[in-house]
């Protein structure tokens, strides 16, 4: 009998809500608006876990949230 390992699923990044995630049509997929310098690249590509300094909430309910 053999074991299947069950493919861990890489967790979600903060990419996903800021409002700098952008659809490129050219590339027909999601990328960022700011530029990373090549310090701040690296240790995104790295893995590890990385805290975008341009992070902005792209959130609209939660903004309304505050504003209620």
């Amino acid at each position: 009998m053999s074991k299947t390992k069950k493919q861990a699923r890489p967790a979600p990044t903060n990419c996903d809500y800021c409002m700098y995630y952008e659809y490129d049509e050219d590339y027909e997929c999601y990328t960022c608006g700011k530029d990373l310098d090549e310090d701040d690249m690296a240790h995104f590509l790295s893995g590890r876990s990385f805290e975008c300094p341009f992070f902005r909430n792209g959130n609209e309910y939660a903004i309304v949230k505050k504003q209620m």
